[in-house]
């Protein structure tokens, strides 16, 4: 266990709401209870999941070599026998970011956690959540009370409650939206956590905002979602219902088509009411709103919600802060070059190092086309925001403290992460982008080409997750691999998105992806080969959202000539001027099975002994699987 540290302790004096401080030193006395056999394992679960914290699998997987736990210094701790206990191995402890914004005293706290209790890296996931993975579970409520001191909470990034709430990375400086979505979908998260309700859903419930125009921030595969309108110069929002991926994809309906922005709050309140009240709480697979919408009808749902907001009267309160989208007036000095270069080198030594071809090279044609993809004009004049691309949305805490102290002296001071695992600096003036890239490559962090096919997203997979068959990150690492040696394929096929999940509950977001990878198996004399179900032509953008189609299961091996062959494909049969998402999801089936048709056999006399290990293994495929806990 980690000894207590005096400066967050000062840091904490006087910034902890007393009731916060109450609920994690409850939490702290739950965990101890639990140890002694004093509360029951079902109660305790659901309470340590309302605060973030995870069961994590240790049975399969490239960290589970015994070497990682060393470096951890967890010597009663032996992973290689099979799934932990939350007592004799660390778990997993995500940490909720309310539309992916984080100041830089933020993330240099996410940094100091990321080392002291984890294993150094800090974790993005698609729902711009941050994870940490190896946290004991003795460890949580130190890392809670840490977070809590610079404003960040755990409370209900996990369990059957409201979770949390994203947004476009890009809401308030896109050239295109309606207006700024973050003050609503801020207030939102406030007024919902520690809702009554909020945290004893029959299951999880999802919520997004966007801005309109193309920050679509996937509001349709969302239980509740809210694009913003300007109607009559009033600004409202569009509210959709009854999205989601994984069992039973489906797109949200429009549930009202204009509803004033300080009313939200109050179809919000109706809607979890209803899936409070009539919600499956028994059939674990089968209680995402979408299947009370399905069950009930829609016009039936509608009524329910008609009748709650009836009952209701007057919306609650719109708790908004101050917000202001003019240029930021307070700015850290600009940093001296030779300033700048000691930080990076300094801290790009801290943590897991960084890999050589992340590093610049001369004369290295990525930095052209660095500023041709990842910097794109705000709609307020002289600034631009820009992209910094996160292989596997993995970022070491030296990393972190770089982007920090980058943040406050080129940028506004804040991040916001992406639902591809990237992140966006904001506000940076357009004199100063060429500067600010300089030192990303630093700190290798200036890839070009985000959200295209060599910026591939993944769920965490087997490596950490009980739920998954396949290595969903390996493969996803091979593909950015491959793609990025050979950019001429992302030529080839602008926007082409690409998404890989190791199960069917799709973290991964395959379901909604141009190509999307679902992580299975399948036996080969004997043998277990991991294998993937091809998706093509996925867009959550598209209204309704379009879902893929699956195409074929191939060896996981063979993935990387999937998407060759779709790209090649796409080349000899598009329309002029169609996206290669709208001509996967318009082809047929068969043409597009017949593709990929030699890649998905695969018998004992053509399989090569790689076959049989999964992407980001060494050794012989081994599928096995326990019960998870997302769906819980």
């Amino acid at each position: 266990m980690k000894s207590s540290n005096p400066s967050w302790k000062e840091k904490l004096t006087g910034q902890m709401p007393e009731a916060l401080a109450r609920e994690i030193d409850n939490f702290e006395t739950e965990i101890a209870l639990r140890k002694q056999g004093k509360l029951d394992e079902k109660l305790f679960a659901e309470t340590r999941l309302r605060r973030g914290a995870y069961g994590q699998r240790y049975d399969n997987g490239q960290r589970s070599d015994g070497q990682k736990v060393q470096k951890l210094n967890f010597p009663s701790a032996d992973l290689t026998k099979g799934p932990n206990t939350m007592w004799d191995a660390p778990g997993m402890q995500r940490i909720k970011i309310p539309g992916g914004g984080l100041n830089a005293a933020q993330i240099e706290t996410l940094a100091e956690l990321a080392e002291e209790y984890s294993d150094g890296i800090a974790h993005i996931t698609t729902r711009q959540d941050f994870q940490l993975h190896y946290v004991h579970i003795d460890d949580t409520p130190s890392v809670m009370r840490r977070l809590a001191a610079v404003g960040i909470t755990t409370r209900e990034a996990c369990g059957n409650s409201v979770r949390n709430v994203t947004t476009s990375a890009t809401a308030g400086v896109a050239a295109d939206e309606a207006f700024d979505p973050t003050p609503y979908a801020r207030a939102f998260t406030r007024y919902f956590l520690r809702h009554p309700l909020s945290s004893s859903l029959p299951r999880k419930f999802k919520v997004a905002f966007s801005g309109g125009g193309e920050d679509h921030a996937n509001v349709l595969i969302n239980d509740l979602g809210f694009t913003a309108r300007i109607r009559d110069g009033v600004p409202g929002f569009r509210v959709t219902a009854g999205g989601g991926t994984a069992l039973m994809c489906t797109s949200a309906r429009e549930l009202v088509d204009f509803v004033p922005a300080g009313d939200i709050l109050g179809v919000a309140e109706a809607v979890v009411r209803v899936f409070h009240a009539r919600g499956d709480r028994e059939h674990r697979k089968k209680n995402r709103m979408k299947f009370l919408v399905k069950q009930l009808g829609w016009e039936n749902f509608r009524t329910l919600v008609r009748t709650e907001l009836d009952a209701l009267g007057a919306p609650p309160e719109l708790p908004l802060e101050e917000h202001d989208e003019a240029a930021p007036q307070h700015r850290a000095p600009w940093p001296r070059p030779a300033e700048i270069e000691a930080l990076v080198a300094r801290e790009s030594l801290r943590g897991p190092g960084i890999h050589p071809r992340f590093l610049p090279v001369a004369g290295d044609p990525r930095r052209e086309r660095f500023f041709r993809t990842n910097v794109r004009a705000q709609k307020q004049d002289g600034f631009s925001w820009v992209t910094v691309v996160l292989p596997l949305g993995d970022l070491s805490s030296g990393r972190l403290r770089a982007l920090a102290a980058l943040a406050r002296s080129y940028a506004d001071g804040t991040v916001r992460t992406t639902a591809s695992q990237n992140l966006v600096l904001r506000w940076v003036p357009n004199d100063r982008v060429a500067q600010l890239h300089a030192h990303l490559e630093r700190i290798g962090l200036a890839e070009p080409d985000p959200d295209s096919v060599a910026d591939v997203s993944s769920c965490p997979g087997a490596e950490s997750c009980k739920l998954a068959v396949t290595q969903s990150r390996g493969l996803a690492d091979a593909l950015g691999e491959r793609f990025r040696a050979e950019r001429i394929w992302i030529d080839r096929a602008p926007g082409l998105v690409i998404r890989v999940s190791g199960c069917p509950n799709g973290c991964g977001l395959h379901h909604v992806a141009t190509i999307g990878f679902q992580g299975g198996l399948r036996k080969v004399g004997g043998r277990a080969v991991p294998q993937y179900f091809v998706y093509a032509g996925g867009d959550a953008a598209s209204d309704p959202a379009r879902f893929g189609r699956v195409i074929g299961k191939v060896p996981a091996r063979r993935i990387p000539l999937v998407v060759e062959r779709l790209i090649a494909k796409f080349e000899q049969c598009r329309s002029e001027g169609e996206r290669i998402a709208d001509y996967l999801a318009r082809a047929p089936i068969a043409e597009l099975s017949a593709a990929i048709a030699d890649l998905v056999e695969l018998d004992e006399a053509q399989a090569r002994e790689e076959d049989f290990i999964d992407l980001g293994e060494t050794t012989a495929f081994r599928p096995e699987t326990s019960e998870g806990e997302c769906a819980a």
